[in-house]
């Protein structure tokens, strides 16, 4: 048997399980950018695709009822997903495989695990009825033919973009921008003298209030603020479009009807560990981490603290909040009264677009990582553009067919989205740890503060996914 550290120096693809997937190429890593802010994306996506229920529905919420000394716990499940987030990029910055090709390195139906979770855990199109339904607030009209119609275009966008990262990037920049615009406009008009003085209580008054809210409703909160599930591991995807590391040297999804496609391996690469390319290595990584701090961690972390702020000014200990998107129609028409009627309509459409660009993210998200899965270890021979393409249609059909057969209340649908979460970021917390120290050179290996990081995220994500199982299937078998 090669020894590891031998092999990193010698041939370090000979560190990689070959069993299912074949042995990396061995290339130089190419240079770190200069121009950093070419390559400002990928972070700026996940903050955007993240930013849906967390931040316009569930913080807010809790904020209704019992003020801002919850927000700290966004702080916390934000610095998690960071650190499990660049161990994803870890891998992909130095093979061009993304993590979850290196879990089916280790066995060959991981990937198809997770693409199955992600699937089931999408299939009731939450987001693009949230869309419709913040839509029908500010214009009226038909929530089921407005969702389905929101379906289609999501289908077009991600199936005719010549390339799709590209189309889906501009989309989220454009989320973000709209978001951020929201609240400096809500703090300038909305945002009073008495809620600014209660900002502190962040900080000074930390509280988790299980008996006003229920343990799971603070645990979800707390561990899926920001991102969740599948949508972690698709950062490699991302980052491997955007060109990141040995991802330069892989092919990108494109449409396949208007993009030119061009024919990808099973296998990434992985560079030797020469000084050259330890130094290059270094480079990328001081990057990846600052582009996923500034954009990801701290889009985010913002927009729940003002977009709990608004939620303080305005509906704070108002009776009949409820947790779910008609919460969002309470705060709206609150706002309205307070600011003459324009405000309330801005917030519903800033939302439905909000929502919209969630919806775009989630199918993209689930049908890259289940078409990354199938073409690497089931159908090498296949474009993966195209079965992405098939994906994205099948997505939305199915959404679209749950939509309009009148399934308002999905309960197994909506208990299999609440229990698939927490249980995929408990696996493969540990898997990272595992393809991260037996795989890659010794010199770049996950180890010290970010081990304990994994670790720590493997103790809540285990414990979340073990109570929400509980609470959802308890709920279901009692109605």
């Amino acid at each position: 048997m090669v020894d590891r550290k031998e092999a990193s120096l010698s041939n370090p693809a000979e560190a990689f399980p070959d069993k299912y997937i074949p042995l990396p190429q061995v290339r130089d890593l190419p240079d770190a950018p200069t121009r950093q802010w070419r390559l400002i994306g990928p972070g700026v996506v996940a903050a955007g695709v993240g930013l849906a229920s967390g931040e316009f529905i569930l913080f807010p919420y809790i904020t209704s009822q019992v003020g801002l000394t919850f927000v700290w716990a966004a702080l916390l499940g934000l610095i998690t997903q960071f650190f499990l987030n660049m161990e994803i990029e870890r891998y992909t910055l130095a093979t061009g495989e993304t993590a979850v090709t290196g879990f089916s390195r280790l066995w060959k139906h991981w990937g198809l695990v997770f693409a199955i979770m992600a699937y089931f855990a999408n299939l009731w199109p939450a987001w693009a009825t949230s869309s419709a339904t913040l839509f029908t607030y500010a214009f009226g009209g038909d929530k089921a033919i407005v969702s389905v119609a929101i379906l289609l275009l999501i289908g077009a966008i991600l199936t005719l973009a010549p390339a799709v990262y590209t189309a889906l990037e501009r989309a989220e920049m454009l989320k973000v921008a709209a978001v951020l615009l929201l609240i400096v406009i809500g703090c300038l008009f909305v945002v009073g003298v008495e809620t600014w003085q209660a900002l502190p209580d962040v900080v000074t008054k930390p509280a988790f209030p299980v008996a006003e809210l229920g343990f799971a409703v603070l645990m979800g909160a707390l561990a899926f603020a920001g991102a969740g599930g599948g949508q972690n591991l698709v950062q490699s995807n991302w980052i491997r479009d955007k060109g990141f590391g040995m991802g330069s040297y892989v092919p990108k999804i494109v449409s396949p009807l208007t993009g030119q496609s061009e024919a990808r391996g099973q296998a990434g690469f992985i560079f030797p560990a020469t000084e050259e390319n330890l130094d290059r290595w270094r480079g990328w990584w001081r990057f990846a981490n600052k582009e996923q701090l500034m954009t990801f961690v701290a889009i985010t972390f913002l927009s729940i603290v003002f977009m709990s702020l608004l939620a303080y000014g305005t509906v704070f200990g108002h009776q009949g909040v409820e947790n779910d998107v008609s919460f969002l129609r309470v705060e709206g028409e609150v706002m309205s009264a307070a600011t003459g009627g324009w405000f309330g309509y801005f917030f519903w459409i800033v939302g439905a677009f909000s929502m919209f660009a969630a919806a775009l993210g989630i199918v993209d998200y689930t049908s890259r990582l289940a078409a990354d899965v199938i073409k690497t270890t089931y159908l090498p021979d296949r474009s993966e553009s195209k079965v992405y393409a098939a994906l994205v249609w099948g997505l939305v059909l199915i959404g679209s067919a749950v939509i309009l057969i009148g399934m308002d209340e999905p309960i197994v649908l909506a208990t299999i989205a609440a229990c698939t979460g927490g249980t995929m970021m408990y696996i493969y917390s540990g898997l990272l740890i595992a393809i991260n120290r037996k795989m890659l050179p010794e010199q770049i290996r996950i180890r010290g503060v970010r081990l304990g990081a994994l670790v720590w995220a493997i103790l809540l994500f285990g414990v979340l996914a073990v109570l929400t199982v509980h609470q959802e299937v308890g709920d279901l078998l009692g109605g």
